[in-house]
């Protein structure tokens, strides 16, 4: 997809410590209800066995960031019959727009990544009696939201919350049309990849290796 900047998350999987610090700044700055997550971090064990098939202290667990993959060629955008989900005019990325959501859920089903969509089917409920964060966002009941790269810091010239709060700096967020952008060096130095490439989607996360 041609447009003046293409945005993308590059997530080190090197550095990742699965602390889930990302999860929790998303949810504090978008003022998640309760058991509403927009990233999440998935615990894999190494090749796929318990414990890398070792016993302690020869063990290992390798972990997976997993939130909205932003795909330039998602068909999410498309099969939406309100609207609701829709490309950011100015950043180009999947935005959610939860007041013309009707709960039809055809955005999921056309998804390819399970798990990077939220459908709350209940009134929100909250565990602090304010709000908090920077984002405006009102949670409704029968809708689905999920992670929007943090588009409101975008405007501000700041990045998405959780690539400010990774202790480990294991994100990266950036333009990767400027070929001298962090992201851009970053995949031109470090082997990656990205989920599910055959689905034709063009996810706009990469994780390095």
């Amino acid at each position: 997809m041609s447009r003046a900047k293409y945005y993308v998350m590059i997530i080190d999987l090197q550095a990742c410590t699965g602390c889930d610090t990302c999860s929790v700044a998303c949810k504090q700055e978008n003022n998640l209800p309760e058991d509403v997550w927009w990233t999440r971090v998935i615990t894999v064990s190494a090749n796929g066995e318990a414990n890398n098939g070792h016993a302690y202290p020869d063990v290992r667990l390798d972990y997976l960031p997993l939130g909205c993959q932003h795909c330039a060629e998602g068909p999410c955008v498309d099969v939406c019959p309100t609207a609701a989900t829709y490309r950011h005019p100015e950043f180009g990325f999947v935005m959610q727009d939860p007041s013309l959501c009707i709960g039809c859920r055809y955005c999921t089903i056309v998804c390819p990544f399970t798990g990077v969509r939220v459908y709350a089917q209940d009134q929100p409920r909250y565990a602090l009696p304010f709000p908090t964060g920077d984002n405006a966002i009102v949670h409704r009941a029968q809708t689905v939201e999920k992670c929007t790269f943090c588009a409101h810091r975008l405007a501000q010239g700041l990045e998405p919350a959780c690539v400010v709060a990774c202790p480990t700096r294991a994100r990266t967020f950036g333009d990767l049309n400027d070929p001298d952008s962090a992201v851009a060096e970053l995949l031109r130095t470090r082997a990656h990849f990205q989920l599910l490439p055959e689905k034709g989607t063009e996810p706009s996360v990469y994780y390095l290796t």
